[in-house]
C-alpha cells in the first residue's frame, strides 16, 4: 500500500476531512478480511477490579462463577485461587452481570442476568455446557434485570424483577409472563426477588420504593411495609430456608427482620446509618442464626439472629455479593467494588485478595522501565487504597505498590534519568526513588515574582524591580500529563503547565496564556510544547515562556503530542496524524492512515517507531518516523495507550487492565 505525505491544506473544512477520513478507514477495513482476524491480545493484570456476583455449582462449591460491570463471566475450578475468563455477554463492555445462577437440577444449564450501566438495557442468557457456549432469551431481551432466582421446589420455574416489575417463567426461561400488575405505580424496578422454599407461589419483592408479596403466585399482591421506613429501597430478601416465616430484608434505611412472613418487620440495630446501604444479606447454610450482611462500608455479621452485628472488614470494602461454603461455612468470598474477590478461611475473621486472573482494573497510565524494559508499571483509577501503582516484572504477576499516594487516582507515569518513577495523581505529583517503596509528595509550587519597590539612588527616587520568592504552595489539583525526558521536567494540571530545575522538589508555572488543562505535554532539550483540545503553545526556554503555535486549520480536537528524535512535532488529533519539521510553519498529515479520532500518541524510542490508538477502536498502528510507512495490529478490545515491554507489545483499557498482544502477532499485519 503506499503510503505518503500531504501538505495540509487550510482551505479544507473539518467536515471534509472527517469524511475522507472515515471513507478510508472503511475501505481499509474491507480490504483487510483478506488477510483474516488476529488472535485477541490477552489480559493480563493488575488482578482484581470490580466483582459483582459470585455463585457456586450445586454439590460442587470449587466450582465457581463470577459476573462483573463490563460484560464478562469468570470461572474458578479450584474454589477461586485462580480464575479465568469464560464469556463475554453483551454487544457492548457496558453490561453488568449481577445474577448468575446454576440450575438445581442439571449442573451445566447456567442462567446469567445483568442491566447495562446509564442505560435500560439488559438480558437473560443462558448456557447448556457449563459456560462454553451462550444464547441469549429472548423473552426477556432489552430488559434491565435487577433480580434473578429459581424456584426452589420447581427447577423450571424462574422468576426476574426488571423496572417493568416482576415476570416469571415456566419453561426455564423460553417465555415470561408479567405477574405483577401491568403498569403498577408501585410494583417496578424490582432490585430483590425472594421465593418460598416449599410454594413457589409464594413470592417476595423488593422494589425501589417497598417490599410487596404475593401468596397466589402473583394473582394479587400487598404491601409489607409495616415496620419498615417508608422510601427504603429494598436490596436484598432472604427466607430462612428451615423457618420460612423468618424473613430478613436489606434496604438504603437499614436491615429489618421478620418472624411473620413478612407481616410484621422490626429493624436491626447494630450497623451505622453510614453503612446501611446493604446490597446483600447472605445466611449461613449450617447456622441459621447467622447472617451476613454485605454493606457499601463492609461486611458485618450477626450470630445471633440479628441483635447484634459485629464489622468483619475494614470500611473502605463495598460488598456487592457474598458466599457461603455450604461444606465448609467458616470458608467466606466476597465479591466486591475495587478490590474484586476477598477469601476468608475464618469465618470472616480475616479476609485475603483472591484475585489471580481476574483483570477488571481501569487503567490509564502504563510505563515500561527504561533500564529493565520487562518491568512495568500500571496506574489505576477508581480504587483508593486498592490502586494506584501495580508493578509486574514478568507481564503475569503484579505487586501494589502505592504506599504514600493515600488512594489517589493515578492518570499519568513518567521516569526520570536517574531511575526515579513520577506519578501524576488527582492530588499532584509522587516520586518513587530507585531502591525505595515509598512514595513521596513532589507537589511544592514555588514560584518567582518581580515586585517593583521604589528606591533612592543619589538622591533621587527610582523603581527598582526584583524577583523574589513566592510564598510557597501545594499543587493538588489533576495531574493532566508529565514528560521527564528534556532539560526540566514538565507537567500539566488542571491549575497550568509547570516545570522543576531541581527533580521535582518544586514547581514553577500557571496558566499559560491565561488557560489551564492542557491535556498532553512533550519535551524535547530546552524547547517544550504544551496542547490544549484547540491549539498548541511551545516553549523554547525550558518553559520560562510560552507562545502559540500555528496548527492546521483542520483540526478539531487534539488528544496528544509527541517528539521524535529528530525533533519533529507529531499531534495525534480527531483527524489523524500531523506532522511538523519546523516548528509549526508547515505541517504534513500521514496521509491514508485508516485510524481516525486518535486518543494516544507515543515515540517509543525501542521501535523507533510512532504508536497510535484510539479508544474507539481495537486497532494499534506503528507509523516509521522517517518513511511513513506503517504497520497494525488488532487488539480485540477497545484500548487508550499502547507501549512495548520485554519485546512485545502491551496495551491499556478502560476496563480490561493491561493487554499483552499474542505471541506472533507481529507477523501479522505488516503493511
Amino acid at each position: 500500500m503506499l503510503i505518503g505525505i500531504q501538505r495540509t491544506r487550510f482551505a479544507l473544512s473539518p467536515r471534509r476531512t472527517r469524511i475522507v477520513c472515515a471513507f478510508l478507514a472503511i475501505l481499509f477495513l474491507s480490504a483487510m478480511r483478506v488477510f483474516g482476524a488476529q488472535a485477541p491480545w490477552t489480559p493480563v493484570g493488575p488482578d482484581g477490579g470490580d466483582v459483582r456476583a459470585l455463585t457456586a455449582v450445586p454439590g460442587a462449591p470449587q466450582h465457581l462463577y463470577l459476573g462483573t460491570t463490563t460484560s464478562w463471566l469468570y470461572e474458578s475450578t479450584d474454589g477461586g485461587a485462580r480464575w479465568q475468563r469464560l464469556a463475554k455477554l453483551g454487544a457492548d463492555d457496558t453490561l453488568v452481570v449481577d445474577h448468575i445462577v446454576v440450575d438445581a437440577s442439571d449442573a451445566a444449564t447456567v442462567y446469567v442476568a445483568g442491566w447495562t450501566l446509564s442505560k435500560t438495557g439488559g438480558g437473560l442468557w443462558v448456557s447448556h455446557d457449563a459456560g462454553r457456549n451462550w444464547s441469549e432469551l429472548t423473552g426477556l431481551r432489552g430488559q434491565s434485570i435487577r433480580s434473578f432466582v429459581q424456584a426452589p421446589t420447581n427447577p423450571a420455574m424462574l422468576f426476574a424483577g426488571t423496572l417493568e416489575g416482576v415476570l416469571r417463567s415456566v419453561d426455564r426461561g423460553e417465555t415470561w409472563t408479567l405477574i405483577s400488575p401491568a403498569g403498577s405505580r408501585e410494583i417496578h424496578e424490582v432490585e430483590s426477588l425472594a421465593v418460598d422454599p416449599a410454594d413457589p407461589d409464594v413470592i417476595y419483592a423488593g422494589t425501589w420504593h417497598l417490599p410487596w408479596k404475593t401468596t397466589d403466585g402473583g394473582k394479587s399482591w400487598h404491601n409489607i411495609k409495616k415496620g419498615v421506613i417508608d422510601d427504603s429501597d429494598v436490596f436484598s430478601i432472604i427466607i430462612d430456608p428451615e423457618k420460612p416465616r423468618i424473613v430478613y430484608a436489606s434496604a438504603c434505611s437499614g436491615i429489618y427482620k421478620s418472624e411473620s412472613a413478612g407481616e410484621m418487620f422490626r429493624k436491626i440495630q447494630g450497623i451505622p446509618a453510614t453503612a446501611r446501604r446493604t446490597r446483600v444479606l447472605r445466611q449461613d447454610p449450617a447456622q441459621s442464626e447467622t447472617v451476613y450482611a454485605g454493606t457499601t462500608e463492609g461486611l458485618y455479621k450477626t450470630t445471633d439472629g440479628g441483635h447484634t452485628f459485629k464489622r468483619m472488614t475494614s470500611e473502605d470494602v463495598i460488598v456487592n455479593d457474598v458466599f457461603v461454603d455450604p461444606s465448609d461455612p467458616k470458608r467466606v468470598l466476597l465479591a466486591t467494588d475495587r478490590s474484586g474477590v476477598l477469601m476468608s478461611d475464618d469465618a470472616g475473621a480475616t479476609f485475603v485478595q483472591s484475585n489471580r486472573g481476574i483483570s477488571e482494573r481501569k487503567v490509564l497510565a502504563l510505563l515500561v522501565d527504561q533500564s529493565n524494559p520487562a518491568r512495568m508499571y500500571a496506574g489505576v483509577v477508581n480504587d483508593k487504597a486498592y490502586g494506584g501503582v501495580f508493578v509486574s516484572d514478568d507481564g503475569t504477576e503484579w505487586k501494589q505498590l502505592s504506599d504514600g499516594l493515600d488512594g489517589h487516582d493515578v492518570f499519568a507515569l513518567a521516569q526520570a534519568a536517574d531511575g526515579t518513577i513520577v506519578a501524576g495523581t488527582s492530588s499532584g505529583i509522587f516520586a518513587l526513588e530507585p531502591g525505595t517503596m515509598q512514595w513521596q509528595p513532589r507537589r511544592t509550587i514555588v514560584n518567582t515574582l518581580v515586585k517593583t519597590k521604589t528606591e533612592t539612588v543619589h538622591g533621587t527616587h527610582v523603581n527598582v524591580e526584583k524577583r523574589v520568592k513566592d510564598q510557597p504552595h501545594v499543587m493538588d489539583g489533576r495531574v493532566l500529563a508529565l514528560d521527564l525526558s528534556g532539560d526540566a521536567w514538565l507537567a500539566s494540571t488542571t491549575g497550568g503547565v509547570y516545570t522543576s530545575r531541581d527533580k521535582g522538589a518544586t514547581w514553577q508555572g500557571a496558566p499559560v496564556l491565561g488557560v489551564a488543562g492542557y491535556l498532553s505535554v512533550a519535551a524535547h532539550g530546552a524547547t517544550m510544547a504544551a496542547a490544549l483540545p484547540t491549539g498548541v503553545v511551545v516553549s523554547h526556554d525550558a518553559g520560562a515562556t510560552w507562545w502559540p503555535m500555528g496548527i492546521p486549520t483542520v483540526l478539531t480536537r487534539i488528544h496528544r503530542i509527541a517528539y521524535s528524535p529528530d525533533g519533529t512535532l507529531w499531534i495525534g488529533a480527531r483527524e489523524g496524524v500531523y506532522f511538523t519539521h519546523d516548528g509549526g510553519k508547515s505541517w504534513m498529515w500521514v496521509h491514508r492512515l485508516p485510524l481516525v479520532d486518535l486518543d494516544d500518541l507515543y515515540y517509543d524510542a525501542r521501535m523507533e517507531k510512532l504508536v497510535v490508538s484510539s479508544r474507539g477502536s481495537d486497532f494499534v498502528y506503528a507509523i516509521d518516523a522517517k518513511t511513513l510507512d506503517w504497520k497494525w495490529w488488532q487488539t480485540g478490545y477497545r484500548i487508550s495507550a499502547v507501549r512495548t515491554a520485554g519485546g512485545r507489545l502491551v496495551a491499556v483499557s478502560l476496563d480490561n487492565g493491561v493487554l499483552a498482544e499474542p505471541a506472533g502477532a507481529d507477523e501479522v499485519g505488516r503493511r
